[in-house]
Parts: structure tokens; sequence; C-alpha cells
């Protein structure tokens, strides 16, 4: 109250000055009287003049007399004497004016300062649309979340495909929301977060645009990175405000993509301090999960494909209740995703989605948007009407080898090995039992190092395998290697990824799945796969065993790798006609597919008990 007060004073002591600076202008301007400079010539000719002041352009003085107005002082502007004279022969009554410059003096200041304010605030603007501020500095605090409503993300339920189970969970969670007392007469709650996990391309996104379509509620949609800004505090602010957005539009949805750019946890490099701007938003966010309740309809949905690295009290019950694992599609999801994407292409009438289901085992359902749009464009480029099963077949092979390299010339020589090392190849795969098929075998470069390539499809997903497929495994891994040390007697480079992948196989088994008899049944290194990397893209691991358990493993691996390579080298040996006459055949034609191979290998290439034993 007191500095309201203060204010309203000052107000009335400025008027007060004002009214007097007004009053002493307009007194010192009622005090002198302007007069031409004709009338004040006459006036100094009549000796009516007592004083006078003269100044560049001003002339002022007193009267001895005063005017009729009562006014004894004066002031005239002055007039160049000879032009005076003049001027008094035709009896003129003339007067000196003064250009006004005013104008030009107040451009002359305000123009180069609103040029100033005005770079300075298209500047501004660049930089805050360039760093993510949007409406300037006033809205770094802002969420940046967009918000959906149902008709807004243009995505159902029925498109999401070969997730049922997270759709399951999902639609859970939609019928809550729409009905929370049918959901709530048990005591039930609706969980506060879902967690969506899996691999790339799986469809975490997808689903979560499909929750907006369906659910009829608002729906917040925001990345994880979008939090994080240059300035120091930006990130808490955002969830506040976003957290707060969503309780003033209740029942709603808030979704958070990549949640790992956010959620990461705290403390996992040593000496990094404790007030890192990511550390401050994360804490923000266990702070909002914590200050809501379920019953007042805000869910909170999050995605990543790295769990393993979220901090472990986002993790808990009650913040993130529930993680769905959004997996790779088995076959018959992988059947469900291609009729729906493959109602957008023109097919032929041999293309069944069950056969290229067949053919794409490990996709996802990006993957498998994908290989549609390849085959389209493949059927497109050949001036074809309809895409055909071929056109599968050759999109498959693109994404999996890579692009046919035509171009890329071998000498004869080099034909010839890549020749035998892919027959060794099918041969082994056809003569081991259990083994995927061989579908087909080429020596037509593709990608970016492979000569050749022989491509085998699994007839059935498998999510286990026992050591014998192991070894059958390695052995067809070593048949390009042993087809190429029987003929020619001696081993070039073109093996050297199929010996890192049997060399892997065999420190797995020795260190992780216990089939090492010397060893024991014990599990020397921990599993530490993700859903981003593979195991050649990770960190090397700290072992923590003896140098002699060491130096076992390492015999270990080196004997069941020997052990492959003369059992593969037997089995080629039995069968040196058969890799002959189809290498021939092979550098003949350059790809044989699955039926031209088996009128090729015939029964030779049937398991034989011995070797199936070994």
């Amino acid at each position: 109250m007191t500095k309201q007060t203060r204010f309203n004073t000052w107000y009335w002591v400025a008027a007060f000055f004002g009214v007097l600076v007004i009053q002493y202008f307009l007194g010192a301007a009622q005090q002198i009287a302007p007069i031409p400079y004709s009338q004040f010539q006459e006036l100094l000719r009549g000796g009516k003049v007592a004083e006078i002041g003269i100044s560049d352009r001003f002339i002022q003085g007193r009267l001895k007399e005063p005017l009729p107005t009562g006014q004894t002082r004066f002031a005239t502007t002055r007039v160049e004497p000879d032009f005076a004279k003049e001027l008094e022969q035709y009896g003129v009554t003339y007067t000196g004016q003064i250009e006004s410059t005013l104008l030009r003096d107040i451009l002359s200041w305000v123009l180069p300062v609103l040029i100033f304010f005005g770079l300075w605030t298209y500047l501004a603007r660049r930089f805050a649309d360039t760093t993510g501020l949007g409406g300037g500095l006033m809205q770094i605090g802002k969420s940046k979340a967009k918000v959906y409503v149902e008709t807004d993300t243009g995505v159902k339920f029925d498109d999401v495909a070969g997730v049922d189970e997270a759709k399951d969970e999902l639609r859970e969670i939609v019928e809550f929301l729409k009905n929370p007392e049918q959901y709530g007469r048990l005591g039930g709650r609706m969980p506060k977060g879902v967690l969506l996990v899996g691999p790339p391309g799986t469809g975490k996104t997808l689903l979560a645009k499909a929750v907006a379509g369906e659910a009829k509620v608002p729906f917040f949609s925001i990345s994880g990175s979008e939090f994080v800004e240059m300035f120091v505090g930006v990130g808490a602010a955002r969830v506040r405000d976003l957290f707060q957005q969503a309780r003033e539009k209740a029942p709603a949805i808030i979704f958070i993509d990549e949640l790992d750019a956010l959620g990461r946890a705290r403390g996992v490099v040593p000496y990094a301090g404790g007030h890192d701007e990511k550390e401050q938003t994360l804490n923000q966010l266990l702070v909002e999960l914590d200050g809501f309740d379920s019953r007042t309809g805000l869910v909170l949905l999050g995605a990543t494909n790295r769990p393993e690295i979220l901090d472990p009290a986002l993790l808990r019950a009650g913040r993130f209740d529930r993680q769905v694992l959004v997996d790779r599609p088995d076959k018959k999801g992988r059947v469900q995703i291609l009729q729906v994407h493959i109602k957008k292409a023109k097919l032929a009438p041999d293309v069944d989605a069950e056969k290229v289901a067949a053919l794409t085992p490990g996709f996802t359902g990006a993957d498998l948007a994908n290989l549609v749009n390849e085959a389209a464009l493949l059927a497109t480029r050949r001036g074809a009407d309809a895409v055909t099963m071929a056109d599968f077949n050759n999109a498959v092979e693109r994404i999996v080898a890579g692009l046919e390299k035509r171009n890329r010339l071998l000498n004869p020589k080099e034909r010839e090995i890549v020749a035998y090392h892919e027959m060794g190849h099918a041969l082994v795969a056809m003569a081991l039992p259990g083994v995927d098929p061989v579908h087909k075998v080429s020596i037509i470069p593709r990608g970016v190092g492979a000569l050749g390539y022989t491509i085998q499809r699994p007839t059935e997903d498998r999510f286990l395998m026992t050591r014998e497929e192991l070894e059958n495994k390695m052995a067809v891994l070593l048949g390009g290697r042993a087809a190429e040390l029987i003929v020619f007697g001696h081993l070039s480079t073109g093996a050297a990824d199929d010996l890192a992948r049997v060399t892997d196989i065999a420190r797995s088994m020795v260190t992780k799945y216990g089939m090492s008899e010397r060893l024991g049944h014990v599990a020397l290194e921990k599993d530490r796969r993700t859903f981003l990397a593979g195991q050649d893209l990770l960190p090397p691991q700290e072992r923590d065993y003896a140098d002699d358990t060491a130096a076992a493993i390492d015999e270990e691996v080196r004997a069941i790798v020997q052990a492959a390579m003369q059992r593969t080298v037997k089995l080629l040996e039995e069968r040196r006609d058969v890799l002959e006459r189809t290498a021939r055949r092979l550098l003949e034609k350059e790809t044989l597919d699955e039926a031209e191979l088996a009128e090729l290998v015939g029964p030779a290439g049937s398991p034989r008990s011995e070797l199936a034993a070994e």
C-alpha cells in the first residue's frame, strides 16, 4: 500500500512541475510581441526602440513606449540589409523566416535508434528460431507439446498390426479414461505411467498416435530432447508447464517420446556433479509424477529403445507402473503388418503375404513398410503393371545384402574363388540337419564389401538353439573357407566376416551358455545385448575371472572352431564332385535359386548319419 501511495505522489509532483514549466513559457510568449522586420525598421527610425539584442537570426529588444497591445518587448527575424533596402522602395511589409529543421533533426536522432532496435529484434528472433526458443525469451519456459484430439493423428488401433499384446494394454488405458467408474468399481486404479520399450521401428510412436485417435481426450505429444535447452532451469519449467496444461484439460494423455534423452540414470559418471540441467529436468518429472492422482484422468505414456539406461527412480511402481514390450513381430505379426501396407500397392496374383513374411525373419514394422515400398519401386522401374513376388524377393535381397554392383568387375581367378566359396556354404547347409534351407546363391557383388552371398531362409521363428545346432551353424559359416582350402590349397581374405561370426558363437558357447565340459556349467560373461547395439558396438567388458581361466577360454574357443573346421572339410571332401559341378554352373549363371540347387545337388546333398552324429 505504501509503495502504491509513493508511486502516485511522484506522479503528482511531476505533473505540478510540468504545469509550472508550461506556464513559464506561455507567460514569456505573452510578454514578447513578434513583429515584422519592416515594422522594426519603422520603429527604429521613429526613435521608439530603447535597446536591442542581436543574434545570427533574431533581434530582440525593448521599446520606449508600449505597443497598442501593451507589450514593450519585441522579437523579429533578421533580413539581409541590402535586400531590406530594396524592399523599402516598394512599401512592402516583410519579415524573415527561418527554415524549420525540426523534422530533420528528429529523424537524424530517431532513425538510427529505430534501425538499431529493428536489427536487434530481427537477430533476436532468428536466434530464437534457431535455438528453439520459439516465442522469444518470455516463452522459453513454455512447453512445446503438440496437442492432438481424436481426428488429428488419423491413426486407430486397426492401423497398428503385429503388436496385439501392447494394443491390449493400451486399449485398457483408453477404456479407463472413457469409463473410470466401470474400471474402478473393485478398487483398482489406472496406472500413472506406461512405458513402451522395444527396438527401433517396432511401432511405439505409432501406438501412441493410435491411443490419441481412440481416446477422444486431449493428447500431449513431446520428445524428451525438447525439454533441454541452453539455459539452466528451462527443462524443469517446461515439465511444470506441460503437467499444468494437462491438468487443466484432464482427462488427458501425456506422451514423451525418446524418454532416454530425459530420464538417463543419475550418478552414472562419477565426479560429474549433481547440478546438471538434465538432472534438474528429471527431478522435476519425478516430482510431477508423484504429484498427480491417476483418478483425475491423467496418464503418462513414454517410449524408449534404451530402457537399460533409465533412472531406477523413474521405473519404480507409482511412476511408470507398467512396462510394455513392443518387440519384433513373429511370422503371424509380420503377416498382419504386411496386410496393412500392401493395401496401398497394386499387387500381382502371385504375391502372398505368408510367403513374404517367411522371407523376412527379424524385420520390424518399419522394415516391412520399407520392403513394400522398395518392391513397388522395383516394379515401377521395370515398367510393370503390378508388383510381383519376384519384386519382393529382390527387395529383400536389396535390404539384407545391399545394392547389386554389376560394374564391380572381378578377374577370372577372383570369380572362381568366390564361386567355390559360396557353394561351400550352400553344400554344407544342404548336407546338415536342422539348418535353414538355402534360398539363393550368387556371385554378383552387393553392398560395400560382399563379393557374393548365400541366402538362407528359416522355415519358422526360432527362440533357442541347442549345441548341435550351433555347431551346424558354425560349419555352414566355415563352408566357404573349407572349400577354398580343398580346391585351391590356400586361404583368402573373403572369409573374414565368417571367421568373426564363428568365433563369436564359439566364445558365447564357452562364456555365456556353459557348453564347455572343461570349464563347466558357469557363465563367465554377462549378456549385455540391448535393443540398439550389437555385441561388437559395446565397450569391452571387465572380466571377473582369473588369467588361467582366460587362457582356458581361449583354448576352448580355438578347439571348438578347429573341430568345426575339420568337420566341414571332411564333409566337403566327400562331396568334391558335387562342389566342382555346382561351382562351374554358378560361374556360368552367376545366380542359382533353391530349385536349381536341388536339381544340381540331388541326393548327394542329403545329410549322412555319420556326419550328423559328429
